[in-house]
């Protein structure tokens, strides 16, 4: 169970805040001038910018030397691995997503012009990306380590 609101105005967020306080999911849907009070309010919020498909698109995503330069970006994703990571500095990559999504509810890789948090990720280079196959479960698990992990861990 949960609520959508969809709206741009702040007069939404302690609405958002009670539903949350009542053991419920608020998914927010805005444009990009939502106050962020509003937007820290919502489990999950959407900026309805990415959702327009009619709208020309330029490169598919941005380039790695404008994402590194991104510090929040940068550091969103560096804490999310090392919050996740293991004794061996590997990361599962849906536990970083939830991290991602517990700690910035408008985090979405399409706000960068990517459709998957993996691609995102492989994008800034900043990480090692391995995809495991389990005879467990069908399908490929992805791992991220941050690259300053590994270089630490060799010069041991």
């Amino acid at each position: 169970d949960g609520f959508c609101i969809v709206s741009s105005d702040s007069d939404f967020t302690r609405l958002a805040s009670r539903i949350r306080e009542a053991g419920l999911i608020v998914y927010g849907f805005g444009e990009k001038k939502t106050p962020k009070a509003f937007v820290g309010a919502c489990d999950k919020f959407v900026y309805t910018e990415i959702l327009r498909e009619d709208e020309p698109t330029g490169p598919r995503g941005k380039k790695t030397t404008d994402l590194n330069q991104d510090t929040t970006l940068v550091n969103l994703l560096r804490n999310a691995v090392e919050y996740s990571a293991g004794d061996d500095g590997w990361a599962y990559l849906g536990l970083i997503g939830q991290h991602i999504a517990n700690q910035a509810p408008e985090f979405d890789p399409r706000n960068y012009g990517y459709k998957k948090l993996g691609d995102l990720v492989r994008a800034t280079q900043l990480f090692d990306v391995d995809e495991r196959r389990s005879a467990d479960s069908p399908g490929i698990s992805v791992y991220v380590r941050d690259k300053r992990k590994k270089q630490s861990t060799t010069a041991v």
